[in-house]
């Protein structure tokens, strides 16, 4: 019987258990499902995980927050596989790890097609609360400049932090202005602005 059984001899019927699902799962479901879409659709991804729409709410929370944990995952795992191929060490190896992340980013046609289709839910996600993906990827290029840079950290005016807040703005504004003109970023001009943060003590 649908939606459950019934008890013997009393005739109450027993609802079904109900399926639990974790944050990970909903996660992976949701990115797999942003690399063949470009979007998320709730009722969808509800279908294909084999859950309730309330349930899917309950594990994401909104779909603002599962697009922005989503965006997290794939930037997270491309800014990973760009720091692997670095090769440079210095200033130059921190601008040669965006060289790379860049690149990925630009060639992103599902990103793409949520900031064109979508541009207020990218905005949002993106650039504040709840997707949070703004401020988690200050932290990671902070990390990297700290890795990359080691102890030359102490000839530059400004800590890792701060130097990340301005470096994350500069490469937001090539990436996603390129996303919404469809016009090609100059990487030249970007990483000469991105260099210019970079400035010593004495």
């Amino acid at each position: 019987m649908r939606g459950g059984s019934r008890a013997p001899g009393l005739g109450v019927a027993i609802p079904a258990p109900r399926r639990v699902v974790s944050e990970g799962t909903v996660i992976r479901g949701g990115v797999d499902y942003f690399l063949e879409h470009g979007t998320i659709d709730m009722d969808g991804l509800a279908g294909v995980l084999a859950v309730s729409r309330a349930t899917l709410y309950r594990v994401a929370g909104s779909r603002d927050q599962l697009i922005g944990e989503v965006l997290w995952q794939l930037g997270s795992h491309r800014l990973a596989e760009a720091c692997r191929a670095r090769r440079r060490s210095g200033v130059d190896g921190v601008i040669e790890v965006t060289r790379h992340y860049m690149t990925g980013v630009r060639q992103s046609s599902p990103l793409r097609r949520l900031v064109i289709a979508e541009p207020e839910v990218a905005a949002r996600v993106l650039f504040a609360e709840p997707g949070g993906v703004h401020q988690r990827f200050i932290r990671a290029q902070a990390a990297v400049i700290r890795e990359v840079l080691g102890a030359d950290l102490d000839q530059f005016a400004a800590d890792p932090e701060a130097l990340a807040y301005i470096y994350i703005g500069i490469v937001e504004s090539a990436v996603y202005a390129e996303v919404l003109t469809g016009q090609p970023a100059d990487l030249d001009r970007t990483e000469q602005a991105l260099r210019a943060l970079f400035i010593p003590t004495g």
